[in-house]
C-alpha cells in the first residue's frame, strides 16, 4: 500500500470517525472510506474492531487484482467481453438507491434479488415475497439495464454503486448442474428434456448408456471450444454456467464491489453498508456451512471425469479463477 493509504487508515483509525460511503472509482483513500461507510464527521465512542478495518483492506485488495489480470494482455480473451445486451439483460436496477446488481446464477442470487425487490417497494419485507415471484420479471418490480436507453445506461454504469458476488467456478458449475438437471426444484423440465439430449447427442462417449445427463457429459460440453453452437440453442438458459466475464463484463465495468460466496457472512452486511442501505434492509440468514468450499465434494464431482476434459474446462474458465483469486485446482488437474 502507498505512504498515503497508510495514513488514511491511521488517521481514520485515531480519531475514529464515520464518514460517509463516497465511491470514487480510482482513489484508493476515498475507496477505503466508502468500504467504511462511515457517518460524516460523527465520533462513534467506540474503537474501530479489526474487521472494520480489514473489510476495506480484503475489497481493495479484490478490486486491484482485478484490475491487475484485466491488464494482462496473455489473458485477454478470458477477461473480456463486450458489454453487450446478454450482458446489460444480466444487471437489475435499484433507481431509488442507484444500485446496479449483475445476476451470477448458482451463487446465491435469489437473496440479493429479494434485498432489491424490497428496496424496489415492491414488498415491504423479504418474508413477504413469494418464491414464484422472485424469478417472475414481469411481476417482481426489478427492471433489467438493457430496458434503458443508451444514454440512461452509461450514466447509471457511471453513478450508480454495482456489485456482483462469485464463488469457485467449478463449484459453481456443481451447483448449476445439481440444479438444473438432478434436482430440479423450481420444475424446469426444458433443462431435461431439451437441454440434456442435446448434450448428450453430440458428447456422450459411451452411445449405449440410456442414463441421463452425467457430469462428465457437461464438463465435456463446457469446455469444448465450440460450445457456442450448443449454447445459441439453448439461449439464455446458458446464463447458469458461462462465465463471470461472459455475465457481468467485469474489466469493461467499473464495479463498486465483489463480494465472494465463500465469504458471504462478512460481505453481505458490508455491500449493505458500503451501498447506503444497511438500515433498510438486512441480508437473510445464512444457514451455518452453506458458503464454506467443499473440496472433498469438487473431486467427488470430477473423479469421473478425464484429465483431458478437466484441462479444457479449466482454459475456459482460467479468467474467473485469476481474476477473483481462486486457486487453480492443482488437485483435479495434475
Amino acid at each position: 500500500p502507498s505512504q498515503a493509504f497508510l495514513l488514511a487508515v491511521e488517521v481514520l483509525w485515531e480519531f475514529q470517525y464515520l464518514v460517509k460511503a463516497c465511491f470514487i472509482r480510482t482513489d484508493k483513500i476515498l475507496l477505503l472510506c466508502s468500504g467504511l461507510n462511515l457517518l460524516y464527521g460523527k465520533p462513534t465512542g467506540k474503537a474501530f474492531s479489526g474487521n472494520l478495518i480489514r473489510q476495506p483492506l480484503v475489497h481493495m485488495e479484490r478490486l486491484e487484482l482485478l484490475r491487475n489480470v484485466c491488464r494482462d494482455a496473455a489473458l485477454r480473451n478470458l477477461s473480456h467481453t463486450a458489454v453487450s445486451k446478454f450482458v446489460l439483460d444480466r444487471i437489475f436496477v435499484c433507481d431509488k438507491h442507484k444500485i446496479l446488481f449483475c445476476q451470477t446464477p448458482k451463487v446465491g442470487n435469489t437473496q440479493w434479488k429479494k434485498v432489491l425487490i424490497v428496496l424496489n417497494g415492491a414488498f415491504s419485507s423479504i418474508e413477504e415475497i413469494p418464491e414464484n415471484i422472485v424469478h417472475d420479471h414481469e411481476k417482481n418490480g426489478l427492471p433489467r439495464l438493457s430496458s434503458f436507453s443508451d444514454s440512461e445506461i452509461k450514466k447509471r454504469l457511471n453513478l450508480y454503486f454495482k456489485f456482483f458476488i462469485v464463488r469457485d467456478p467449478f463449484e459453481r458449475l456443481i451447483s448449476a448442474f445439481k440444479d438444473k438437471f438432478v434436482h430440479n426444484p423450481r420444475f424446469e423440465p426444458w433443462y431435461r428434456h431439451e437441454i440434456a439430449p442435446g448434450i448428450i447427442r453430440k458428447y456422450r462417449k459411451n452411445r449405449t448408456e440410456t442414463k441421463g445427463l452425467q457430469f462428465e457429459d457437461f464438463v465435456r460440453y463446457l469446455g469444448d471450444p465450440n460450445h457456442r453452437w450448443l449454447d445459441v440453442q439453448f439461449g439464455d438458459h446458458i446464463i447458469h454456467w458461462v462465465t463471470y466475464v461472459e455475465l457481468c463484463a467485469p474489466c469493461e465495468i467499473t464495479y463498486s464491489v465483489i463480494g465472494h460466496h465463500e465469504t458471504l457472512e462478512d460481505d453481505a452486511p458490508y455491500i449493505l453498508k458500503a451501498a447506503g442501505i444497511d438500515h433498510l434492509v438486512s441480508y437473510p440468514t445464512i444457514p451455518p456451512g452453506i458458503t464454506v468450499y467443499n473440496k472433498t465434494k469438487v473431486e467427488r464431482y470430477f473423479s469421473g471425469v478425464s484429465k483431458r476434459d478437466i484441462r479444457r474446462l479449466y482454459a475456459r474458465f482460467e479468467g474467473d479463477f485469476k481474476l477473483f483469486g481462486y486457486r487453480e485446482p492443482d488437485f483435479l488437474l495434475n
